[in-house]
């Protein structure tokens, strides 16, 4: 298939694109430059407590459950 002739309104698009690329790029890299590098951020933890939070109950299993709640056995000798 023979390519089509360009048009001044697709090159001139063409030629926004790549400057807008050439653009994003130098501000990507001077915003890396003036930033703190990553690991040199102090890790800060989040102070929100939940509307649910977990309670520090042990769980027993069902079996074990059931024998503690009954009362012991007297012994018939």
């Amino acid at each position: 298939m023979p390519k089509k002739p360009a048009t001044r309104q697709e090159t001139e698009e063409n030629i926004l694109v790549s400057a807008a690329k050439v653009v994003g790029t130098a501000a990507g890299k001077i915003a890396a430059l003036a930033s703190a590098p990553f690991e040199a951020r102090p890790a800060v933890k989040s102070a929100k407590v939940g509307k649910l939070p977990k309670k520090q109950k042990g769980r027993l299993p069902r079996r074990q459950k059931k024998a503690q709640q009954k009362p012991p056995a007297a012994h018939q000798g």
